[in-house]
């Protein structure tokens, strides 16, 4: 298993499936030859199971199990984000090599942790059980998207083939959290985080526009003006805090782990969630952001030259809207903050947060496989930050989960869409072993 395992990781990873909004500028012919990959490292999964085509790229396989009452999904993405040319790699970022690192000899290179090592892990186990003669109890499902880093169509499509094949699903799995290590201040334990519920990602574009002219006679509060007040002016507006319920059942599971006098604190979380949520915006932005809906000023435009003053200014907001805000919510709140009528807000995406999965049997089933495989770390539901793909499921399945089975450190967690990405091999093993473990415990 480990030969294999890695070594289609590799193959997968110098393959650069760089995915992109404008489809005139995604290399089809990588794509391609990753798919002639894939079938080249897992035969019996090609041969065995029935395989369409999704989107442009994407892959929905389904395994026939011994019962279809209670499918199960089981997702990845196949495409990557660019990698920064100037950023400072150690190795080749699409080399796929193997080196050494803190958490021993690791694959590096873009993809490896998001998100090309759950295709390999998830691949690994379905072909190292068909080679085995199993039979799942129930159906097995896997949804490979191929353009989740640029919120695509591929996933969509997914959902409405299953749809229409009359697929409910007992149980959605996708990339999400991990098994964390150095993840909250003072608790020693790695967390096995699964990702219950997911924010919202809502885009907002600000625009002042003006007459323009010559830089040599500006005038007073010009379209760059008013946009940089307006940036100030959101900062200084930040949403209102509240610890959602899968923070403080977060909290109160780390209360054995935390220093004493925290314990009482976090073992009563429910019933001090105000104290809780205090605590959390202090401890930081990560821990901050676990608590509210957060916006980030990313992209900036203005002027075209030096001497020109601009007739139109831009900032682009990231905005993750948090469990119990929306989207109508949140763009009353940034036209309260900017307080500038001559200033347009334009909504360039709009994506609501996704509901909260409940903690029930599909859950535990994940608990109970996190406890097997990586007994050091304390299982516990969250919010994730980011977006993924199965954000879309929840329109067929209320239990979606986001769980990526490997060991991450904080340095690895902050690789991600950064650079020097890696994963141990002995880390990617143990995921492929825990998605065999998933798919030998479904229930019957």
């Amino acid at each position: 298993m480990t030969e294999r395992v890695a070594g289609a990781l590799q193959a997968l990873v110098r393959i650069p499936t760089v995915s992109d909004r404008d489809p005139s500028r995604v290399d089809t012919d990588a794509f391609d030859r990753l798919l002639v990959e894939l079938a080249t490292w897992f035969p019996l999964l090609h041969e065995r199971c029935e395989v369409t085509r999704v989107g442009t790229h994407g892959l929905l396989v389904h395994w026939a199990g011994a019962s279809a009452d209670r499918p199960v999904v089981l997702m990845a993405h196949l495409d990557v984000v660019p990698v920064d040319t100037d950023a400072p790699w150690q190795h080749e970022p699409f080399g796929g090599e193997i080196h050494d690192s803190p958490v021993g000899p690791a694959i590096w290179g873009r993809g490896t942790l998001d998100d090309k090592g759950c295709v390999a892990a998830i691949c690994e186990a379905v072909e190292s059980l068909l080679e085995a003669g199993h039979v799942p109890a129930q159906d097995v499902w896997l949804s490979f998207g191929c353009d989740e880093e640029v919120s695509g169509t591929a996933a969509i499509e997914a959902v409405a083939v299953l749809r229409d094949r009359g697929v409910t699903p007992w149980l959605v799995l996708d990339e999400g959290g991990a098994i964390a290590g150095g993840a909250f201040p003072g608790v020693k334990a790695p967390l096995g985080v699964i990702g219950v519920t997911e924010k919202g990602t809502t885009s907002l574009e600000l625009v002042a526009e003006g007459r323009g002219g010559h830089a040599s006679t500006p005038a007073r509060n010009g379209p760059t003006a008013r946009i940089a007040r307006a940036i100030l002016r959101v900062e200084k507006s930040p949403f209102p805090a509240s610890a959602p319920a899968p923070t403080l059942e977060l909290m109160r599971r780390l209360a054995p782990h935390v220093p004493l006098p925290l314990r009482p604190l976090l073992g009563r979380a429910e019933q001090l969630a105000p104290v809780v949520t205090r605590a959390l915006l202090a401890a930081g932005p990560e821990a901050a952001a676990m608590t509210r809906t957060t916006v980030a000023t990313t992209t900036l435009s203005g002027s075209p030259a030096l001497n020109v003053i601009a007739s139109t200014a831009k900032a682009g907001l990231n905005i993750r809207v948090m469990v119990g805000d929306t989207v109508a919510g949140v763009v009353e709140h940034i036209r309260k903050a900017v307080a500038d009528d001559s200033i347009r807000i334009d909504v360039i995406e709009s994506g609501e947060p996704s509901p909260i999965s409940p903690m029930d049997a599909p859950f535990e089933l994940l608990e109970e496989c996190i406890g097997e495989v990586f007994p050091e770390a304390v299982a516990t539901p969250y919010v994730m930050m980011a977006a993924t793909d199965s954000r879309h499921f929840t329109a067929i399945s209320e239990h979606v989960y986001r769980f990526a089975p490997f060991r991450m450190t904080k340095a690895q967690r902050q690789a991600i869409h950064s650079y020097d990405e890696h994963i141990g091999v002995a880390d990617l093993l143990d995921g492929a072993r825990w998605y065999t473990l998933l798919i030998e415990r479904l229930p019957r």
